[in-house]
């Protein structure tokens, strides 16, 4: 049972609602607070049998805005209830919601220092503020490019900081991994952000889930893992809000299937408004890892950015994608990289799509009313 208390409700309205709910025996009440663009939304989490605990003892306290019987495997990052806005989070000035849309172009593996300030150099000057850069890479072939782990660090996060990028996407494989980046920020004076990201194949790492949810400092990106199904995906979502961190992003990265070519994976963002309506999570979509390739169709448009416009218009507000200065050179993905000149183009298509998904929702709403009027 979750307990939502209204936006002004104070403290003593908590610990009413939580004296109240220790009458039951049995029940623990735990306290859960969401930071959302518009209000803070504080929530009683009742964790026990409650089938016989009526919601009506809760219902007429002052300061209880709504009484929820949670029926679904989401505790934590569930919606529970439509009217539930998707709270999102703040970190290092990005916001992260469902109306914000940040575009995280960057390095899919970080060779050289010079390919990092090239590319963060591009960000800068197309008004972006957020990257991805891999030092961490799991690879299928143990003979293949590893990355470069914390070596590269230092210079990634001060070039960071000279472009005015304030957060990076980079995923972890280890939990040391998480100790090896603090210790760089901290040593280099904190210029950026890091986001960790939980890549596809470290889905059900629950030991490494665990370690990402114990930590409070660094937001998490997580992808969905490549072959498993999308309520497997979530309920890993649920291990790394269950141990203390909220602030996470759900990525769409594609699924494998025995399908085959053309794609290096069958996209999956149809699925970014099912992810909406299940949680409370910001959606992303990586088509760089999906599409796998960068081919463009008879309209001379690359079928990455054909999925980048699916995942947009069907609601996703963060885009991961691949970029290298010269991707004939890249030591990881090259075929899928775009190229920095074509970065204002990607920034634009981005806005645009957007833009028509928003129009496309009043114009929903708006003849709908019309048809319920009717």
């Amino acid at each position: 049972m979750i307990i939502t208390l209204a936006p002004n409700a104070g403290e003593a309205v908590l610990e009413t609602v939580e004296g109240v709910a220790s009458r039951h025996p049995g029940i623990t009440p735990r306290r859960h607070v969401f930071e959302g663009a518009r209000e803070t939304i504080t929530e009683v989490h009742l964790i026990g049998a409650t089938r016989q605990v009526p919601t009506s003892v809760f219902e007429a306290l002052p300061g209880v805005a709504r009484v929820v019987r949670v029926s679904t495997k989401y505790r934590l990052i569930g919606r529970h209830d439509v009217a539930v806005e998707t709270s999102g989070f703040d970190y290092c000035g990005v916001r992260f919601d469902d109306r914000t849309v940040n575009v995280f172009a960057g390095l899919c593996a970080v060779d050289n220092e010079q390919n990092v300030d090239k590319m963060l150099q591009a960000l800068a000057s197309a008004g972006l503020h957020t990257t991805r850069m891999g030092a961490y890479k799991p690879r299928t072939s143990p003979y293949d490019f590893q990355g470069l782990g914390k070596e590269c660090l230092p210079w990634v996060f001060g070039a960071a900081g000279k472009h005015g990028v304030r957060v990076i996407s980079m995923e972890v494989t280890d939990a040391r991994h998480i100790d090896e980046i603090h210790d760089a920020l901290e040593a280099a004076g904190n210029p950026t952000g890091v986001m960790l990201q939980v890549g596809t194949r470290n889905a059900q790492n629950f030991e490494l889930l665990k370690h990402v949810g114990q930590q409070k400092r660094f937001p998490v990106l997580f992808k969905r893992g490549m072959g498993i199904t999308l309520e497997e995906s979530l309920n890993a979502c649920e291990y790394i809000a269950s141990e203390g961190n909220p602030n996470i992003v759900f990525c769409l990265r594609g699924v494998k299937t025995h399908l085959g070519e053309p794609h290096r994976n069958l996209v999956d963002f149809g699925h970014v408004p099912v992810v909406q309506r299940l949680t409370r999570l910001p959606v992303c979509i990586d088509p760089s890892h999906s599409v796998g390739r960068r081919d463009a169709g008879p309209d001379g448009i690359p079928d990455i950015m054909h999925a980048i416009s699916q995942g947009i218009i069907a609601g996703a507000t963060q885009v991961l994608v691949d970029f290298h200065p010269e991707p004939s050179t890249a030591l990881c993905d090259g075929p899928q990289a775009l190229r920095l000149d074509e970065l204002p183009a990607l920034v634009a298509h981005c806005g645009r799509v957007r833009k028509a998904y928003e129009e496309l929702g009043k114009a929903w709403k708006t003849a709908t009313s019309a048809s319920d009027a009717g």
